[in-house]
């Protein structure tokens, strides 16, 4: 067991993982019955930080990436033992990855299955990504995280794809070897066991080596017709989560900035790593404009800051500093907040739910709800 507090002692453990990074709720879904196998209570567990396990059986809900990394500490406090992630690869489902899972099966070679793999990666989750390529008469397939994650969450991403790898060839069949980036851990022999291929840890990168011939061989039960069809399923939504992806990384960076000043679009554009253009273009493409976003994340902050119990029964003065701190608005009778002391502070036109909005109807779970971005409606 470890000696760390557990992490359902943590009023809320969420807040400590900072970011607005996504995964399927399906993949939260495999690591909940890992952990009710080893013992464990996943629906109280998620109940302790307000989310109700039911939430996670649409196969398009989306979570915060941080829910993931609250369940695989809840499972190493409950267990301790270093090998629970290439264990909780036994979880997944043929439903785990959404098309991606059928697109795979129906691939003629491997080589196919981790070009699908790599593709349309995002659709599962945008905290990793992979590089398949061949060198020689190997070919390598990289798992690359794009943020800090789980060493569990890792380890059972390399022994998902071992059992991918598996299911299409055969029971025996293991890669030429493995290296691991992750600590080499006390006992090795779970990992020996599951991944059977020559270890190497404390590597620079998480990578698995292939034999080309292996790779290319033709798998026999390939259904190209069917790949296709999986293949047109898992564009479309991957389209639409990163439609919403880029709504949601410029109000991440908002949040933070507003509270030091307004920050210009050049600003926003740069820590986002693009141009001004590319981001005009991609906030289009996704239905909305870098200041109707600036908008909306005023008014939410200012909401949140004048619910806050250090404004209440505030002066004038105080709230007064909330209003200038997220932005003055325009009075209008229609738009301002009736509730708040602020009058001039408008509601934006484009927050979902409000007339005209048109922002598509995709479900979220966040801080334990249910939401649904046109409707807003929530649900415990």
């Amino acid at each position: 067991m470890r000696s760390q507090n557990s992490v359902g002692d943590d009023p809320e453990p969420i807040r400590r993982f900072p970011g607005s990074r996504s995964t399927l709720g399906s993949w939260v879904k495999v690591i909940c019955r890992a952990f009710d196998a080893a013992g464990g209570d996943s629906a109280a567990r998620l109940a302790e930080v307000g989310v109700d396990i039911r939430l996670l059986d649409s196969p398009t809900m989306r979570c915060p990436l941080t829910l993931s990394f609250y369940m695989w500490e809840c499972a190493l406090n409950l267990t301790g033992d270093p090998a629970f992630g290439v264990k909780a690869a036994s979880y997944i489902k043929n439903t785990s990855f959404h098309a991606l899972s059928y697109g795979i099966s129906a691939s003629a070679t491997l080589k196919e299955a981790f070009e699908r793999s790599q593709r349309y990666c995002r659709l599962v989750s945008d905290a990793v990504d992979y590089e398949f390529s061949r060198r020689g008469d190997e070919y390598r397939f990289v798992i690359e995280p794009t943020t800090t994650v789980p060493d569990e969450s890792m380890d059972c991403l390399v022994a998902a794809y071992l059992r991918m790898c598996r299911s299409l060839v055969g029971r025996t069949y293991s890669p030429r070897r493995i290296h691991l980036r992750r600590p080499r851990p006390s006992i090795v022999d779970d990992f020996h066991g599951i991944l059977r291929a020559p270890l190497q840890f404390d590597a620079p990168r998480t990578l698995l080596v292939f034999d080309a011939q292996s790779i290319e061989r033709s798998l026999g039960d390939g259904n190209p017709e069917l790949a296709l069809h999986n293949d047109a399923i898992a564009l479309q939504h991957l389209s639409q989560i990163e439609r919403q992806n880029i709504q949601a990384r410029v109000r991440d960076v908002l949040r933070h900035r507003l509270s030091l000043g307004e920050p210009s679009q050049e600003d926003i554009a740069e820590s986002l790593g693009m141009s001004v253009r590319t981001l005009q273009r991609k906030l289009g493409d996704s239905g909305t404009t870098y200041l109707e976003i600036l908008d909306e994340t005023r008014y939410e902050m200012a909401r949140a800051h004048l619910s806050s119990r250090r404004y209440l029964g505030s002066p004038p003065r105080a709230a007064l500093r909330v209003h200038f701190a997220v932005g003055p608005g325009n009075p209008h009778p229609n738009g301002a907040l009736a509730d708040s002391p602020l009058p001039g502070l408008r509601r934006p036109s484009r927050v979902p739910g409000a007339p005209g909005c048109k922002l598509p109807p995709v479900r979220y779970i966040w801080s334990g709800r249910l939401v649904t971005r046109s409707s807003r409606a929530s649900v415990r």
